[in-house]
């Protein structure tokens, strides 16, 4: 989801972006709201999950960075798009049995 060339501005837009997009109406975002809905303390919520969010994303930025040091990266590539074919299966498989009733 990074725009067209490798600059440093399109960069940031697209992971930006990206994030953002992923995260509405995220099961994060939904007990982010719980959270401030139920406290006096909408800011510390509001501090809490940004730092949370922070940590997260840099855990991710370094694997990342490790990983497409070590490994080519169309084959990172091509693993991260089978990763997320077997858990789209895998959360759409369950839905269905769910749906119809099936433990």
């Amino acid at each position: 989801m990074i725009p067209s060339g490798n600059s440093r501005l399109a960069v940031l837009v697209g992971a930006f972006i990206t994030v953002f997009l992923a995260e509405l109406g995220d099961k994060t975002q939904l007990a982010t709201l719980m959270l401030a809905a139920q406290s006096n303390h909408p800011w510390q919520v509001f501090l809490g999950a940004g730092a949370a969010l922070i940590a997260s994303s840099l855990l991710g930025v370094l694997l990342g960075q490790w990983l497409g040091r070590i490994l080519p990266q169309n084959l990172v590539k091509q693993s991260a798009g089978a990763l997320m074919v077997v858990l789209g299966l895998f959360f759409c498989a369950g839905f269905g049995l769910k749906l119809y009733g099936i433990p």
